[in-house]
């Protein structure tokens, strides 16, 4: 089995987490709307995440809406301890499927209580608001209100860290000013970078940054150098992918998503995978190729 602690740690709040983590949207059905094809696949993919020494599972109540945190819970529930579980609220799903904007204070609150009854916990790990801006690029804008808010809930016992979803370095500052911030998770992958500046200013705080779609989400990565890379290294584009993401900066912690045992194997995997300063120097160029 693929030694996931190779690939190092990094602190979020008073966990220090692994930086193979898993993301569990892809566990509701297509396009993260009502249940999955095979329940009981699902329910195996997150029992070999933990055993393969997952510890940092991304989610939101809002995939499926519920089926993902129902899933989880009866798969992993009782929960094993270490185990961090990151939720994200400040968004719900219409009846036909669509993302729609629910960031009010009240919404936010009953949300962060449909969390708590769906997962099955007393209290949040880490609860991340997403801000709803233009979809997956940030867009400045105050979020006082609403990370006000949680900050509230925090105060009550209900979560325990706070993190945000979406956003830009002003609005991080924003949030730090309010209640501390433990994570920022964004749009982030091989050839999407406009996020260097706030990667490194996070790492300047200690604060970990989870890039979503790391391999490019409903549109896979696709590119002939990441294919020649990793024919050379015998590996996956995908593993190589994430094997950049893991050496790009120490506070990027990843959260590939999978419905599928075999490629959650193959996407843990890279957390072995070193990749030299001449591969690293390739794909760096990649990011001018694509632009």
């Amino acid at each position: 089995m693929t030694d996931i602690s190779k690939a190092g740690s990094f602190v979020m709040g008073d966990r220090n987490v692994r930086r193979m983590g898993y993301g569990a949207m892809q566990l509701a059905g297509p396009g993260v709307f009502g249940p999955p094809k095979d329940r009981a696949a699902a329910i195996a993919v997150l029992r070999h995440a933990v055993e393969a020494g997952v510890d940092h599972i991304d989610t939101s109540d809002f995939y499926g809406p519920h089926v993902t945190n129902q899933i989880i819970r009866e798969a992993l529930s009782p929960y094993p301890a270490g185990l961090t579980i990151v939720t994200k609220v400040g968004a719900r799903r219409g009846d036909d499927a669509s993302w729609l904007s629910w960031h009010q204070p009240a919404e936010l609150k009953q949300a962060v209580h449909d969390n708590l009854r769906n997962l099955g916990v007393d209290t949040l790990d880490v609860v991340n608001l997403r801000v709803m801006g233009a979809i997956h690029h940030p867009t400045e804008g105050t979020i006082a209100a609403q990370f006000a808010a949680l900050a509230e809930l925090q105060a009550e016992g209900l979560i325990r860290h706070l993190g945000l979803s979406n956003a830009t370095l002003a609005q991080v500052e924003e949030a730090e000013a309010i209640a501390p911030v433990v994570c920022v998770q964004n749009h982030y992958n091989l050839v999407q970078r406009g996020d260097e500046p706030l990667i490194a200013a996070l790492a300047a705080k200690g604060i970990a940054y989870v890039p979503f779609f790391p391999l490019g989400g409903f549109t896979p990565l696709q590119s002939s150098t990441l294919s020649d890379v990793a024919h050379r290294l015998g590996a996956t584009p995908m593993q190589v992918a994430l094997a950049w993401l893991l050496q790009r900066a120490p506070n990027i912690l990843l959260i590939p998503g999978t419905s599928s045992v075999a490629h959650l194997r193959e996407n843990l995997a890279a957390a072995e995978l070193v990749l030299s300063p001449e591969v690293v120097g390739e794909l760096d160029a990649l990011d001018v190729a694509v632009s």
